[in-house]
C-alpha cells in the first residue's frame, strides 16, 4: 500500500490520539493536498516546523499501529469478507433450488453491508 494512503487511513483510526497541531497539519498535508509551505503560511510558523510536527505525527500513528494494529485487522477482514462473498456467489450461481439461492442473496447483503 502507498505510504501516503497508509499514513491518510492511520489519521482516520488514530487521528484523535495525536495532538490537535499534529491532527490539522497531517490531514491537510495529506487529505487536503496542502504543501508545507502552504500549512507554514496558514499556522505563521516555518515549512520546516511543519515538517517536523508531520514527521512526529507519523511516527506517532505508525507506532499505535504497530501496537494496536487496527488498521492490519480492519484490512484482514475486509479481504476474509470479500473471500466469503464470492464463494457465496458461486454457491448462488449453481444453485438450483430458488429457497437456497434466496438465503444467499441475504447473506450476500448482509456481509457486503460490513466490506
Amino acid at each position: 500500500m502507498e505510504r501516503n494512503v497508509r499514513i491518510s487511513m492511520l489519521c482516520q483510526i488514530y487521528g484523535k490520539m495525536l495532538t490537535k497541531k499534529q491532527y490539522e497539519m497531517i490531514n491537510n498535508y495529506y487529505n487536503n493536498d496542502l504543501s508545507l509551505s502552504e500549512i507554514a503560511e496558514n499556522n505563521n510558523i516555518t515549512r520546516q516546523a511543519v515538517r517536523d510536527i508531520i514527521k512526529k505525527g507519523e511516527n506517532k500513528l505508525f507506532e499505535l499501529e504497530e501496537k494496536l494494529a487496527f488498521m492490519e485487522k480492519t484490512l484482514k477482514q475486509e479481504k476474509q469478507l470479500q473471500q466469503i462473498l464470492e464463494e457465496l456467489r458461486k454457491i448462488e450461481n449453481t444453485s438450483s433450488d430458488k429457497k437456497i439461492e434466496k438465503i444467499l442473496n441475504h447473506v450476500c447483503e448482509e456481509l457486503s453491508c460490513l466490506a
